[in-house]
């Protein structure tokens, strides 16, 4: 069988984090652990079944991913974050895959199913949900900001199987994701030049909710549709309020200065 790395980031992700490591036990010949000092059970759990684990101050996700998986022993790589777990199709697809292809693939790209508020959620605006997770090393590294995912330079194949997420515990875990991602969001915003306007709050977040829950029929998946869509447009809403405020902390500051 194929060597394959499994690297994975963590912070305070002891509700998913065993279930996790143990999806990747079967394919992984090394487990890659880039913990960002997590104040709850995490890290004693990924020592349990950890290669090489470390704790590093938190940089980004683009730099952290980077860095994760610079620790690499094996050409293959599979990423797969802390409340994920890789479904028993894909684990016995991936091997057969690296045999079958043998090296004309250069990265693959894994579909995910979300399960939230007691249901696989199968509309609206988590579906339809992929991005490359096996790759070369030497042919791929995470690009972007706060979504940051795979490029690869070669050829990109698809993979059948799906790999599960279970993100959220509750509403209330929901909204403080939201918080956090929001101040990553805005940073992001700031850094590529992009500049407020009053029509972003003003129309992004009902049109947002349209796209999601109607167009793509979020609605279809009951209650956890309608809270996904809602979750979302305050989303929206709150990264264009929170870019507002730093411009004007930004503005403050050259003001102060001169």
């Amino acid at each position: 069988m194929t060597d394959i790395s499994v690297c994975m980031i963590t912070f305070n992700n002891s509700r998913t984090v065993e279930k996790a490591l143990k999806s990747v036990l079967p394919i992984a010949s090394e487990i890659i652990v880039v913990d960002s000092f997590s104040t709850d059970e995490t890290y004693d759990i990924v020592k349990r079944y950890a290669t090489h684990c470390e704790q590093r101050p938190w940089p980004g996700f683009r730099e952290q991913y980077n860095y994760c998986v610079s620790k690499a022993g094996h050409e293959w790589v599979l990423f797969i974050d802390a409340d994920e777990e890789l479904s028993p199709a894909l684990v016995e697809e991936i091997p057969l895959r690296l045999e079958q292809d043998k090296g004309r693939i250069d990265g693959y790209v894994a579909h995910r199913r979300t399960f939230y508020l007691g249901r696989w959620i199968l509309h609206g605006g988590w579906v339809p949900d992929s991005e490359i997770r096996l790759f070369r090393k030497s042919r791929g590294n995470f690009e972007g900001g706060l979504h940051a995912n795979v490029k690869v330079q070669g050829v990109v194949d698809e993979l059948c199987g799906f790999y599960f997420h279970f993100n959220y515990r509750d509403i209330a875990d929901q909204i403080d994701t939201i918080n956090r991602y929001s101040e990553t969001a805005a940073q992001d915003m700031i850094t590529r030049g992009k500049t407020f306007s009053y029509v972003d709050p003003i129309l992004r977040p009902p049109l947002r909710f349209i796209k999601e829950y109607l167009i793509k029929r979020g609605f279809l998946d009951g209650f956890p549709g309608l809270v996904i869509a809602v979750s979302t447009m305050y989303y929206v809403f709150i990264k264009y309020a929170k870019l507002r405020e730093r411009e004007e902390g930004l503005k403050k500051g050259a003001d102060h200065g001169t």
